[in-house]
């Protein structure tokens, strides 16, 4: 089974108060850098939390390299 190092982070704003978000790198050990996407999601607390996990399930659908095996394996539907 592949292995992976999930980057992530999360902050939560009061909505209507974030003006800009900056492109995030991540400076691999071979030097090469690599960016991360940022997103942004608004609504109440449920709301966040059921946009989330479908952001997250739709990311792991799509990650590069994620084998037939580890979605069958770690899928939860």
């Amino acid at each position: 089974m592949a292995r992976y190092t999930l980057v992530y982070g999360l902050r939560l704003v009061p909505e209507g108060t974030l003006v800009n978000t900056s492109d995030v790198r991540l400076e691999m050990k071979d030097g090469t850098t690599a960016g991360v996407t940022l997103h942004t999601i608004d609504g109440t607390i449920p709301q966040l939390r059921r946009a989330l996990d479908r952001s997250l399930d739709a990311f792991f659908e799509f990650l590069p390299g994620a084998t037939d095996e580890d979605r069958r394996d770690f899928d939860d539907s």
